[in-house]
This record gives structure tokens, C-alpha cells and sequence, in this order.
């Protein structure tokens, strides 16, 4: 992903969460996808499809059970 849209990508996420803390990372050797972080914390991948006519991107953030224990 170019850095341009990393940028317009990250003030959608921080704007739409109301989370200034949240950072989009490009990722090292990809360039469909990039890395989403809340202060250090990685939280999951954004996905660049251009396959169909229009563009999107999709969010995927795994939840694991140990997430879980303290709520």
C-alpha cells in the first residue's frame, strides 16, 4: 500500500474508533496489506482488494481466548 493511502486510511480507522492512538503500518516486503496497532500493540492486517471493480480494503483482527479472560 502506498503511503498516501496508509495515511487516509489511518485518520478513517482513528476518526470511526475515536482512537488517536491507533497506528497503520506498512508492512515489511507486502504491498497489498498493512498493519494496524493501538499505541505498541498489534491488532490485526488490512487487505487491499483491487480485484473487482471497486476498490476496498478489509480489516482482520483475530481474537484469541486469552484476550478474553479479563473482560
Amino acid at each position: 500500500m502506498k503511503p498516501d493511502e496508509i495515511r487516509k486510511i489511518e485518520a478513517y480507522l482513528r476518526s470511526k474508533f475515536e482512537l488517536p492512538s491507533l497506528q497503520v503500518k506498512a508492512r515489511p516486503r507486502k504491498d497489498d496489506s498493512a498493519e494496524v496497532y493501538i499505541g505498541d500493540e498489534f491488532i490485526g492486517v488490512i487487505f487491499r482488494d483491487d480485484e473487482d471493480e471497486d476498490l476496498s480494503w478489509n480489516f482482520q483482527m483475530a481474537i484469541l481466548e486469552i484476550d478474553l479472560e479479563d473482560v
